[in-house]
């Protein structure tokens, strides 16, 4: 494909690197080597987090995460993305790859509209229902960032950690070759599995939750 068909953008440069070492509350630890970029499409502040053996690695696991401050800091269980953080981490330092942090906050659309889509889904609405109620974007997510810091660090191909299908087919189109998905565990609670199940039935996600929860 050209560049115009796939959508491809100029590789991100690489603008520093620093290696910090994570402890999570389990008590799971693990050194990243964590990247900045300059030449980012959107000018945000995403990161890239070295895991594993990422020379050794052949076709590096990758995982596109978007950040949730609810679920990565404070443990909410109205979603999974928490216990999707931390699961990846661990997977990409057994297999060398790489974690995409970026800056997405509630698909998209931000904490405080995040905040309003919560107080929505308390009348009944699902999370992508409450979206649009609010008159955003079901999923704004755009993934052109993560492809070029991906190409900045030579990974065109990879394994994508992901039960998400448009995460693959956007990285696809941008120039990233994905050879392989690879679903992650799933991570239910009473609390989220009227989102887990919206995100089945509505997007497609690969999460066998029928099989689970009936």
């Amino acid at each position: 494909m050209t560049q115009t068909e796939t959508d491809q953008q100029p590789p991100a440069t690489v603008r520093s690197r620093v290696r910090i070492p994570l402890t999570f509350p389990d008590g799971f630890r693990v050194e990243a080597e964590v990247f900045t970029f300059h030449g980012l499409t959107d000018g945000a502040e995403h990161l890239a987090l070295a895991l594993g053996d990422t020379d050794g690695a052949g076709i590096p696991l990758v995982r596109l995460h978007s950040e949730c401050l609810t679920g990565d800091v404070f443990g909410s269980d109205r979603c999974d993305c928490g216990p999707q953080l931390r699961e990846s981490v661990e997977r990409i330092a057994e297999a060398g790859g790489y974690l995409v942090y970026l800056r997405q906050e509630g698909r998209g659309i931000g904490l405080y509209n995040k905040l309003d889509a919560y107080a929505l889904q308390d009348t009944g609405l699902d999370t992508y229902q409450a979206n649009t109620a609010l008159g955003l974007p079901e999923d704004g997510r755009d993934y052109t960032a993560a492809a070029q810091m991906l190409a900045g660090l030579g990974a065109t191909t990879v394994a994508l950690l992901s039960n998400n299908p448009d995460k693959a087919e956007q990285l696809a189109r941008l120039g990233i070759e994905v050879a392989e998905r690879v679903p992650t565990g799933v991570h239910v609670s009473a609390s989220n599995v009227r989102y887990l199940r919206a995100k089945v039935e509505h997007t497609g996600h690969s999460i066998p939750l029928a099989r689970l929860v009936g």
